[in-house]
């Protein structure tokens, strides 16, 4: 049986924790920004933990993390 590929886009957005959760930094603050409070940009700024709903997808993508 061949080798499983790897998504690259999943590799480059994503990574697993030691557990196989899946780690994900947050959407929405690339534009339009004027309008957002000082809050709600630094709360954006970290990381995120995936949904358990697409968790089984995202580790579908990347195989051997």
């Amino acid at each position: 049986m061949p080798k499983m590929k790897t998504k690259k886009c999943a590799t480059k957005r994503m990574k697993m924790s030691a557990t196989g959760k899946v780690i994900r930094s947050q959407g929405g603050k690339a534009h339009l920004n004027g309008y957002k409070t000082r809050a709600r940009k630094r709360n954006l700024r970290g990381t995120t933990v995936t949904d358990s709903t697409v968790s089984k997808t995202m580790h579908r993508m990347q195989p051997y993390a």
